[in-house]
């Protein structure tokens, strides 16, 4: 057995980097007095000091092969040829390691300094340890020269570098290891130099600060581990057996007991037992040197190295190591914040519970961390959930009283979760709880069908566990969750129908109404999965590709599902006839029949009975889901490609007669009889329009001309202004759907021209019909009348004559300003509203109402925004839409934002325009409410500037193409700005200067040169005092990072700029300081004072200039800036010439070229666990040995839940 908690006294337990010593080191007594420690791994009572040889007997080798002048080749191939061999992967492991066994039979220092440079060079370092390195210098002193040789250029070596290759490099590097132990077991890995020196190179680049050493070697030690294992059960199987042939050969009578037998086998078990222990302390010191210290590195790739290979040992041996003192790093580090160690953790665990005889030695470690297991199934990682639920799934196999009811409803959940991998793996484990128990079957009975079948309890139960998960109502997510493990059980149709109509039998509880709702649903989720063969909306990843089998299978459960549900649907519809949920989905199964069964199977009578239930389904029920799924059943069942076509055409014509006609008659006394119409009639005339209308949305009804009764209706309806808001709304559905079918019909293109006409009158006249329904005094029918406007619009746009449909032309249909004000007033009076406002009202009482009521003005805010997007109406009607942007972000946010995404795509300027617009709507909006001399820190204000502030956002990084709509932007802000003069005459600031303040919010992409005026110190000067200095401020910087395209070009403009004249100095300032904006930026010293005269060009300019964008030339609006200037020119006067100004703080980013950030991969801190080991310096190893446990402190690479776990 391997006791974990102590030290070997012969491992060299390293106390830090600079202590480590290679194994064949003597040590005398050190300067500073401290004892040397002889670092070796030799045999306990070996009787002297063994490990490598003397430096003469090392010079024997040097004549051997790769030996120059007694040293290693460095430049040749001899110490690259393992690692090239392992790296391409080519030959056969064996044959390379049998080679290297060979070499080193030769000469083992050559082979082992070979072995030694293999991992120096896995590990991406570029150095070779030489032979005179080998022989003369510590471990220490080696892995700092090698740390020297790294290449700090590239943070990348093998484990790490993507691509193929290296990925095979990886798994050739372990099947080295491996195959390496496996092959020198039986004598070499004894000769106390070769495993101590490797095991003593490993601990040694474990504990080092290169993540590339740290990481290649403990991936070495873990797999060199791995592989002692796998020598050390060996040889306790060849002990056990050994020992057995001992005590067979003792327990043998005196006459028949061959003593040297005995004597053979007591020397064999003798030497089975020596070469245990030292494989024993290989591994005490390979798990202590660096398993420890290494399972909570800094590094995830390594934490998850190492609980990866802990839980391969505990499985390969788990007499050894499937005890507390190992299972506790696996719980520990399921606590670890990176998600891939955690899966690790599970994935150990899993191999362990999987073996059921290991289920005692675990009931401990399941009690301790059961929750913390359970708690891992709601991961944010959902790979880790997923594995999770699978190990509880193993858990609750082993044994079923370890999980409590709530642990279990933990998982019973996730069924629904929207991830598919997660969903499956609940689904496993709600069938290994519910439904692995089944009813025996005798053995020679008949097999039992329908209710009477084993799994009538199990659809049951099914039934019972989806009634009772009240917050779910998806049966599509439980089937699909449920489909892999257990799709036998849910394609029971037959015992499904069974149980729908058969009478219970003696004792049974029947089904209530509400379990045979769910059972029908269930069912049909059923079908639909194994007719379609994909997850429901929100499951799936994209389509796939199915394989032979599984088209196979689609096959032959369509052909069951038309087979039986022909048979049974009809008796089906029958019975629940008048319940609307239960008929609703009943007639979506015909959808998934394979009609030909009809015609194969001699089946017609059932099609028979099929379309007489649906057609008495039809006359007596209303309501508008039913009809339309009655509609889709006869438009399932009307293929021309299957024979049945012509008898269920003659089904369908039948009814659809009789209910126009139906429809006509009772029209025509309904307008007739005017005001007096009772409620007998109009619930007539709105049930046969209802029937009329769904059947119009899947088949065409065009041969019935129901477009003049329907506009007929209408008219009266207006004239009237008594209708009925449901016979109004069907109308208008029923006309919607004839100007569709009409131009479904004219887009094949074999149209006549007076078809043509008549379709554009009949559109024409029906958006008229529905623009004075937008008046209408009920919410209903406007908003119905709305919708179906945007929709007709929208589709009438010019975009119907692309793709090839230039015929169409004359159908085009552009509305009219009149129609456009309507549209933009009702979606302002009925969508941009407050829930208070509707409370009031009476409506929307309680959350769900509420959330539809939202629902329903979400897609109204739809249709009038597309009408925008393809510009259907004007794009500065979306002003008024942008501008609600920040009140109603919660609820209209994402659809705001994308149409001004799409608006920006369509025409930037436009957009921009559309933008300032809005912008300058709320603030006359302000101004009308709080008057012009409102307080700027108001709510309102404040809000209009961070809804500008939002919109600059939008605009994007990218300057260059952003610069001219930003320009026009701040134009149309100017003009605004300075368009109303002061009433209190010139020389007092405009009345929305104010505006500038907001224009500030706007991104500092484009930089204006303002006008360099005097300026006066009262508040109402701030905005434009401010504007100007957003504008200036760090002017050179930004305007060179929007006009770099300019540069590149290679113009200069200082060089095409003359030196003004002292003469002229002053009036082309302007210019100048613009042109000095635009010289390509240098590496300059910033200056720490700038005079007056330096600054002067800055603020000298010509009267008339006006900035980029010229202002209006009007007096009025310019004498105010000019009076400003003159009284600021006289008071710098009276100051004199000698005056500063303040000086601008430059603003210097200060760049580091250091290598700092290439050296992050390389040298990670200092700080690492490993430079930290809690060991007294002054102790041997033999006082190291008998140190207590390391307990640490774990807060730097888990959860803050670990800290209160303790140990066993």
């Amino acid at each position: 057995m391997i006791a974990a908690p102590e030290l070997p006294s012969d491992f060299p337990f390293p106390q830090d980097t600079d202590t480590r010593f290679s194994s064949d080191t003597d040590f005398s007594e050190e300067p500073d007095g401290r004892t040397a420690v002889t670092v070796s791994l030799a045999a306990k009572g070996k009787g002297g000091k063994k490990g490598k040889k003397p430096a003469g007997e090392k010079g024997k080798g040097a004549k051997g092969t790769g030996r120059l002048n007694g040293h290693h080749q460095e430049n040749g191939m001899e110490n690259m040829m393992l690692f090239e061999v392992v790296k391409l992967g080519r030959s056969a492991m064996q044959s390379v390691v049998d080679d290297w066994i060979e070499s080193y039979k030769t000469d083992r220092d050559v082979a082992l300094l070979d072995l030694i440079n293999f991992f120096i060079q896995c590990s991406g370092c570029k150095g070779v340890v030489s032979g005179e390195m080998f022989r003369n210098m510590q471990n220490s002193e080696i892995i700092r020269r090698m740390t020297e040789e790294f290449d700090e250029d590239s943070g990348d070596y093998p484990l790490t570098i993507a691509g193929p290759q290296w990925k095979r490099f990886k798994t050739s590097f372990c099947e080295f290891i491996a195959v390496l132990v496996r092959q020198c077991q039986y004598s070499i890995i004894y000769d106390e130099y070769m495993m101590d020196t490797v095991i003593s190179l490993l601990t040694g680049l474990s504990d080092s600060q290169v993540r590339a050493f740290r990481h290649t070697s403990t991936l070495a030690a873990m797999k060199l581990m791995t592989a002692l294992v796998n020598v050390a059960l060996n040889l306790s199987i060849n002990m056990d057996n050994t020992q057995r042939q001992y005590e067979s050969e003792r327990n043998k009578i005196v006459a028949k007991r061959a003593n040297d037998r005995l004597e053979l086998l007591l020397q064999k078990r003798k030497e089975l037992q020596e070469n245990q222990d030292e494989i024993e302390n290989m591994m005490n010191a390979i798990f202590k040197g660096v398993f420890v210290h290494r399972y909570r590195d800094s590094i995830a790739e390594i934490r998850a190295i190492c609980i990866e290979e802990i839980g391969v040992w505990m499985k390969l041996y788990s007499d050894a190591f499937l005890n507390d003192s190992y299972l506790k790093y696996v719980g520990w580090t399921m606590h670890d914040k990176q998600g891939e160690v955690r899966l690790k953790c599970l994935t150990a665990l899993q191999g362990l519970y999987y073996n059921r005889e290991l289920n005692t030695r675990l009931e401990l470690f399941t009690s301790r961390f059961k929750d913390r297991i359970v708690s891992m199934t709601l991961d944010k990682e959902y790979d880790v959930a997923v594995q999770a639920i699978k190990l509880l799934t193993l858990v609750l196999h082993s044994t079923d009283e370890v999980l409590s009811p709530e642990d279990c409803e933990s998982v019973y959940h996730l069924v629904y979760s929207a991830h598919r991998p997660v969903a499956i793996a609940a689904g496993e484990f709600l069938f290994k709880k519910l439904f692995s128990q089944r009813e025996p079957e005798e053995e020679g009975a008949p097999k039992r069908r329908g209710r009477q079948s084993p799994n009538a309890n199990l659809i049951k139960t099914t039934v019972f566990f989806f009634l009772e998960s009240e917050l779910h109502e998806h049966a599509a997510y439980l089937v699909d969750s449920l489909w892999e493990c257990g799709a036998e059980l849910l394609k029971d149709w037959e015992c499904m129908t069974s149980l729908l109509l058969d009478d219970p039998l003696p004792g049974e509880e029947a089904l209530t109404d509400r379990q045979e709702t769910a059972l029908i649903e269930i069912m049909l989720c059923t079908v639909r999965q194994a007719a379609e063969c994909h997850p429901p909306v929100g499951r799936g990843t994209g389509k796939r590709v199915m394989t032979a089998k599984e088209k196979k299978t689609q096959l032959d459960d369509r052909t069951r599902i038309t087979e039986l549900f022909a048979v049974s649907l009809p008796p089906l519809l029958a019975k629940y006839a008048m319940d609307s949920e239960k008929v609703t989905n009943l007639l979506q199964l015909p959808q998934f029949f394979d009609l030909e069964i009809y015609t194969t199977g001699r089946l017609e009578k059932h099609l028979e009975s099929l379309l007489r239930q649906v057609r008495e389904i039809v006359e007596k029920h209303t309501d508008t889901d039913v009809l339309e799924v009655c509609s889709k059943t006869y438009h399932a069942l009307c293929n021309e490609e299957f024979t049945i076509f012509n008898r269920v055409d003659i089904a369908r014509s039948q009814l659809l007669d009789e209910q126009v006609d139906k429809f006509n008659r009772l029209l025509e006394d309904f307008l007739q009889e005017g005001e007096e119409v009772d409620e007998d009639d109009t619930y007539q005339i709105l049930s046969t329009l209802k029937r009329i209308t769904a059947f119009h949305n899947a088949h065409d009804l065009s041969q019935w001309d129901l477009f003049t009764s329907n506009f007929k209706l209408l008219n009266t309806g207006i004239e009237n202004g008594d209708m009925p808001e449901q016979i109004v709304i069907q109308s208008l559905q029923c006309t919607h759907y004839v100007i569709l079918w009409n131009l479904a019909k004219l887009s094949e293109g074999s149209s006549r021209k007076e078809d043509m006409v008549t379709l554009r009158k009949q559109m024409r006249a029906f958006c008229l019909m529905c623009q004075r329904y937008l008046t209408n005094v009920n919410t209903a029918v406007k908003e119905q009348a709305f919708t179906i406007l945007c929709d007709v619009l929208l589709i009438f746009s010019h975009q119907m004559v692309s793709g090839g449909r230039e015929h169409l032309e004359p159908l085009v249909y552009s509305p009219e300003d009149s129609l456009q004000v309507e549209l933009l007033s009702f979606i302002l009076n009925h969508v941009f509203i407050d829930q208070d406002e509707e409370t009031n009202n009476g409506q929307q009482d309680d959350e769900a109402g509420k959330i539809e009521a939202l629902h329903k003005r979400r897609n109204l805010l739809a249709a009038y925004c597309k009408l925008i997007i393809y510009c259907v109406v004007e794009m500065k009607t979306g002003a008024d839409i942008f501008k609600q942007y920040m009140r109603y972000y919660n609820d209209y946010g994402d659809i705001i934002k994308e149409t001004m995404s799409k608006t920006r795509q369509i025409d930037k300027i436009q957009c921009a325009k559309t933008l300032i617009l809005s912008l300058q709507q709320l603030f006359n909006e302000m101004l009308s409410e709080l008057g012009h001399g409102f307080d700027r820190s108001s709510s309102s204000f404040c809000g209009i500037k961070e809804l500008a502030r939002r919109f600059s956002l939008t605009f994007g990084l990218d300057q260059v193409k952003t610069r001219d709509a930003i320009a026009m932007l701040h134009k149309d802000g100017i003009e605004f700005a300075f368009k109303e003069p002061s009433p209190q005459g010139e020389g007092n600031p405009p009345l929305h200067l104010a505006f500038l303040d907001i224009l500030i919010c706007v991104p500092e992409m484009l930089r204006f040169m303002t006008f360099q005026m005097a300026l006066q110190r009262e508040d109402c000067w701030l905005p434009l005092i401010s504007y100007r200095n957003s504008l200036q401020a760090g002017g050179d910087d930004d305007t060179m990072s929007v006009m770099s395209g300019y540069s590149s070009r290679g113009s200069s403009v200082r060089s095409k700029k003359a030196k003004p004249t002292a003469a002229t100095k002053e009036s082309s300032s302007s210019s100048e300081v613009w042109q000095q904006s635009l010289q390509t930026p240098v590496m300059m010293p910033s200056p720490h004072l700038t005079s007056t005269a330096m600054r002067e060009p800055k603020r000298g300019r010509d009267d008339s200039y006006m900035g980029v964008y010229p202002l209006p030339h009007d007096h009025s609006q310019v004498t105010w800036m000019l009076a400003q200037r003159q009284q600021e020119e006289a008071r710098q006067h009276r100051r004199g010439t000698g005056l500063m100004e303040e000086d601008e703080e430059p603003i210097v980013e200060d760049v580091m070229m250091s290598s700092e950030g290439r050296l992050d991969d390389l040298n990670e801190g200092m700080d690492f666990d490993t430079m930290d080991i809690d060991l007294p310096p002054s102790k041997n190893r033999r006082e190291r040995s008998e140190l207590k446990p390391d307990y640490f402190d774990p807060a730097s690479i888990m959860d803050e839940s670990v800290l209160g776990v303790s140990m066993f």
